[in-house]
């Protein structure tokens, strides 16, 4: 005869465990284990052999008190005839897992395993599916917020049969399978015992009820597709790729349920020269030769229009400049950021001959050379 593993050792529990700590331990090694997750392993059948025998003495108080004072010998007689040993005990030919229902374990429905819980009735009132949609704006809507359109496909409760999916004058008969409940025991015979768990019923397909005059316009399913349009606020300030939901916009839920949200992404429209950079707003200004050496009032272009703004003489290009509160608004909250133009000094083309006699007699006029810079390592700052 093979050894036993102590009792509390295959639960992995200490010996003042309580109820509640062993079934919890129990329900652990059963969900890792199951027959379903591992079908044809003998080691999880043996081990979840073992945690059962386990759990169904430790959660009976005389046998757990039997086994805590005579160990196998008092709750197993088959041990202590081998071993022995006296004492009343129990035939363990198989166990009952404590007359705990496996389906509180796990929900066994359709071949698969749902460890959330029980299974919630699929006849019971559920919340819709959410749907997503898209919109794009330009930049100037999203620096100041606007109110836009969106057109999508709503799943709604049909108005003709008030979502009961009959004909009307006409009800659904109860599934006499099911008895309205929409699933069904299962019996599964494993090498541990016979396990019982839920599946959708295939008359009804898990619906509770059968249906012989469908409603002619959901046919049947209590809900039909329309397309719908909503209103949306977007606030100033918001970014590219952020979310709006619409509580309770989305489709209807089976069985009467609540509607899901309506979520709407906001894609932002790239401008032709502004760039965003958090609640700023950056952009190139060209500027000529003449206007950096001897300085200028430039119109800046903003999101507010265009304002003048005066560079100094001496300007080198690629400066930067800002312009305070011309910048994005905060998203939900006061305050607005700033603009920032860098100059961008361009260089003429295609002088004429007095032209260029001009640039020679202001580069000797500037000592010849014109540059009085020293080199550098390229890619170092002055």
């Amino acid at each position: 005869m093979a050894e036993k593993r102590d009792y509390y050792e295959v639960l992995g529990v200490p010996k003042t465990a309580t109820d509640a700590e062993l079934k919890k331990a129990f329900y652990k090694i059963a969900k890792e284990n199951h027959p379903d997750l591992h079908p044809g392993d003998k080691e999880c059948e043996e081990r979840l052999k073992e945690a059962g025998e386990a759990y169904e003495v430790l959660s009976d108080k005389e046998k757990r008190a039997r086994y805590d004072q005579m160990g196998f010998a008092g709750v197993d007689p088959s041990y202590a005839a081998q071993n022995g040993a006296g004492g009343g005990g129990f035939g363990f030919g198989g166990f009952d897992f404590g007359g705990i229902d496996l389906d509180d374990i796990f929900s066994i429905f359709g071949g698969g395993i749902n460890f959330g819980g029980r299974q919630r009735s699929r006849t019971a009132p559920r919340q819709g599916d959410d749907i997503r949609s898209g919109i794009t704006i330009t930049f100037e809507e999203a620096a100041f917020g606007c109110d836009k359109t969106v057109s999508f496909q709503r799943i709604e409760q049909c108005e003709e049969c008030g979502g009961t999916g009959c004909a009307a004058g006409t009800t659904p008969e109860i599934c006499p399978d099911c008895h309205g409940t929409g699933t069904v025991i299962v019996n599964q015979r494993t090498p541990f015992g016979v396990v019982q768990s839920k599946a959708d019923c295939q008359r009804c397909q898990g619906r509770g009820k059968i249906i012989h005059q469908p409603c002619s316009r959901c046919k049947g399913a209590g809900r039909v597709r329309r397309t719908r349009s909503e209103e949306i606020h977007i606030d100033a300030g918001i970014s590219s790729n952020v979310t709006i939901s619409l509580r309770g916009r989305g489709n209807a839920g089976p069985n009467g349920g609540p509607c899901g949200d309506l979520l709407v992404t906001v894609s932002v429209r790239p401008h032709e020269f502004f760039e965003r950079d958090g609640n700023s707003v950056l952009l190139e200004v060209p500027i000529t030769v003449t206007q950096a050496m001897l300085g200028a009032e430039l119109e800046i272009p903003t999101l507010d229009g265009k304002v003048k703004y005066p560079i100094p003489a001496g300007t080198q290009h690629g400066d930067t400049f800002r312009v305070k509160g011309k910048g994005i608004p905060y998203f939900r909250a006061s305050g607005r950021g700033d603009e920032f133009f860098t100059v961008n000094v361009t260089i003429p083309k295609n002088l004429t001959d007095e032209q260029r006699e001009l640039v020679k007699k202001l580069d000797e006029s500037l000592g010849g050379g014109g540059n009085t810079s020293k080199p550098r390592r390229f890619g170092r700052k002055k």
